[in-house]
């Protein structure tokens, strides 16, 4: 059986386990934080999340992860059949990692600690952040998904990587970063309703207390 390699509050991770069980895939659960000298066995840079394959063989890198899964497990895809849809969902992902997440990312000390940001910083990830975000309104429009009417790695990968945004946004920029795309509140609610959707946030909230402690090192 897959082995899922992370934590529950870990956004990465959960684009990776959403994906897993849209497709059915049977899969076991392997909690591990980055601070575990284990992870380093598992993936080459000790990021999260990671997998062990039926065949016992490790991936790390998310969308390294989910081209895998597409592959290995044809059944219930998240690619469209069109080799120019395909890209185009690649692309949307790209973007939100990029321009979105990676960017807001830089913030996300302060939002959970505390503190006063560097001014240059900010400037950076608004500029960012603007480019993103005009970047997705130029590609996307959702009807109701980000890439068509069908449910693609896109919208997945955008459901977890507008975690930090909708975090950093509001306490650190004063921006809300979601309702900056169009037809995205919408589309996050739509997401949210899901049983898969529930039952990961479900499990980082249960997660959360573990996660904290670790990274404030009690």
């Amino acid at each position: 059986m897959l082995i899922l390699h992370g934590f529950a509050y870990s956004n990465y991770y959960n684009i990776v386990k959403h994906a897993l069980l849209e497709k059915g895939v049977s899969f076991s659960e392997n909690t591990v934080y980055t601070t575990d000298p284990q992870l380093r066995t598992i993936s080459p840079a000790a990021k999260v999340p990671a997998i062990t394959t039926e065949r016992g063989e490790h991936l790390s890198e998310t969308t390294a992860i989910l081209e895998y899964l597409e592959e290995a497990y044809p059944e219930h895809p998240l690619l469209p059949e069109d080799p120019i849809a395909r890209a185009k969902v690649r692309q949307v992902i790209k973007v939100l990692e990029l321009y979105i997440e990676l960017s807001t990312r830089r913030l996300l000390p302060i939002a959970l600690m505390g503190g006063e940001p560097n001014v240059d910083t900010i400037t950076e990830v608004k500029a960012a952040l603007e480019r993103g975000i005009a970047a997705l309104n130029d590609i996307c429009k959702p009807s109701p998904y980000l890439c068509g009417d069908t449910l693609t790695l896109a919208d997945i990968y955008c459901r977890y990587a507008m975690a930090i945004p909708q975090l950093v946004g509001p306490k650190v920029l004063g921006m809300d970063i979601v309702a900056a795309v169009n037809g995205l509140p919408a589309l996050m609610a739509k997401l949210a309703e899901s049983e898969i959707s529930q039952k990961i946030d479900a499990d980082m909230r249960a997660n959360q207390a573990e996660f904290m402690a670790k990274i404030s090192g009690r």
